[in-house]
């Protein structure tokens, strides 16, 4: 492990420390956290999933609208259409550092709700585009502005749920793209049958996006609490339960003082590396896939299954979320291979390798859940967080080069780059596993002692109320990291 600087702990915010006083031996039974768990899934995950929908419809709102008549009304020619999709990832790109001080500094709630509101408003906008500069300006600022949303709920799902509880619970808002993806085609549909008036299809399809998204941004500042401290919906006694619940192995608390000894351990540390080189590779592939073929619902709902089973088999099996990932980028070697190989003529089998390619969806998911499980220290978080989603960016950037349309229908260039980028992806996932148990390992040897991270009694409650600190995951030597 990288050498690091001994630093003080930071404080936790002042309304944590608050709520940690209210009673100082508070203990939880297993029958009033079960009841506690329900009640926070119901008030936070249906706010999650429907805001991650709408992310994936306005982000992917371009695409539609060119099958409404965008690129022959904003006369856009050559390669100006695919630019304008990766203009969306730059305006991510230079968001990342940005939205990762803001998520320290300011409360995660109120930061959500207005990027939210104020991309409403930009996609609105789009409607009036009437040329390439104007869209490729818009699409920029969307993807600025949508940059909060990943990142942001990373860091709520680390203060509401233990770290056995992640995986599950990444994947219920991650699959919101699916969803999206299947709503999307039947918004399309519908504004098809827009005709007449002053205003094209397209245009309608942005104007009613940007106000749906707009009252979602409303709905999130009401009803999303920044943190377990300030949720009205939970009395008292459960504030203090939801508080310390997920941080009994993490000691990790919200902090609203950015701290650069956490976010230079965050760039020493090979995990970050690790995991932005693992969604770099994987975004390659989604630049592929998604530039070489149209195959709507059948992809989504392929997705919904493989993310769902995903996060079942990983709450399900204890040191698998590595595995998983790596056996569903498997199942997407298997399906290039089919792709690339089997004969054009060969539709079926061409079609259900297609399917198979997208496996890999499960990766996304499953890495932002270790993020959330294996680093601790707020800043330290949202650092990695912004690694991540660079190279997130950078692969969705890069990905679509591989696509050259005059090598239809085979695509050659682009399947053999799949072929390689699935090889990479799953050695990488294997081998920042065997990072992750080497220093387990480690850790256990230092202090002669052996520490399951992944035990069904690791994170749970005991009567005594932790002091509320940020601490990192290199300062608490008792942190263990999730497979």
């Amino acid at each position: 492990m990288a050498s690091h600087p001994e630093t003080k702990p930071e404080v936790a915010d002042e309304k944590a420390m608050s709520v940690m006083e209210q009673d100082d031996d508070l203990p939880i039974s297993n029958v009033e956290e079960q009841p506690l768990v329900r009640r926070i899934d119901l008030h936070l995950m249906p706010i999650l999933v429907a805001i991650y929908i709408l992310q994936y419809l306005d982000k992917s709102s371009l695409n539609t609208a060119s099958l409404l008549g965008i690129i022959q009304d904003t006369k856009l020619v050559g390669q100006e259409f695919p630019w304008l999709n990766s203009a969306f990832y730059f305006g991510y790109l230079g968001a990342t550092y940005p939205v990762s001080v803001l998520l320290v500094k300011f409360p995660i709630a109120k930061v959500l709700a207005a990027s939210i509101l104020i991309w409403a408003v930009v996609l609105g906008c789009h409607a009036a585009g009437e040329n390439f500069a104007a869209l490729c300006s818009l699409r920029v600022l969307l993807g600025a502005f949508e940059a909060t949303i990943s990142p942001g709920f990373t860091l709520i799902t680390g203060l509401w749920y233990k770290p056995s509880e992640h995986a599950r619970r990444h994947s219920l808002w991650f699959v919101g793209n699916a969803v999206g993806s299947l709503i999307g085609s039947l918004i399309a549909y519908g504004c098809t049958f827009i005709t007449g008036g002053p205003l094209a299809p397209w245009r309608w399809l942005f104007i009613v996006l940007g106000i749906i998204t707009a009252g979602w941004a409303v709905v999130l500042y009401i009803w999303l609490p920044d943190t377990p401290a300030t949720a009205r919906f939970l009395t008292p006694a459960q504030r203090v339960w939801a508080t310390q619940r997920p941080q009994v192995a993490q000691r990790s608390f919200k902090t609203n003082k950015w701290s650069n000894a956490q976010l230079f351990e965050a760039m020493l540390d090979p995990k970050t590396w690790f995991q932005f080189f693992v969604i770099t590779t994987v975004s390659l592939s989604n630049g592929v896939i998604a530039n070489s073929l149209l195959l709507g619902m059948p992809l989504a709902a392929y997705n919904v299954i493989i993310v769902l089973l995903s996060a079942s088999l990983a709450e399900r099996f204890r040191k698998s979320r590595c595995l998983i990932a790596a056996s569903a980028s498997a199942l997407s070697l298997v399906g290039t291979i089919l792709v690339r190989q089997l004969p054009s003529t060969n539709n079926a089998g061409r079609y259900i390798g297609l399917i198979l390619c997208a496996s890999c969806a499960n990766v996304f998911p499953m890495m932002l859940s270790l993020i959330s499980s294996n680093v601790a220290g707020f800043t330290k978080k949202s650092t990695v967080n912004a690694v991540f989603f660079l190279g997130y960016c950078a692969g969705n950037i890069a990905g679509p080069q591989f696509f050259i349309p005059t090598e239809a229908p085979k695509y050659e260039t682009a399947f053999t780059a799949l072929f390689v980028i699935f090889c990479i992806l799953i050695g990488l996932i294997l081998a920042f596993r065997q990072y992750l148990a080497w220093e387990n390992t480690r850790r256990d040897k230092a202090q002669g002692v052996y520490i399951d991270a992944e035990s069904p009694d690791r994170d749970a409650m005991s009567g005594a109320v932790m002091e509320a600190t940020d601490e990192t995951d290199f300062e608490n030597k008792n942190f263990r990291y999730y497979l």
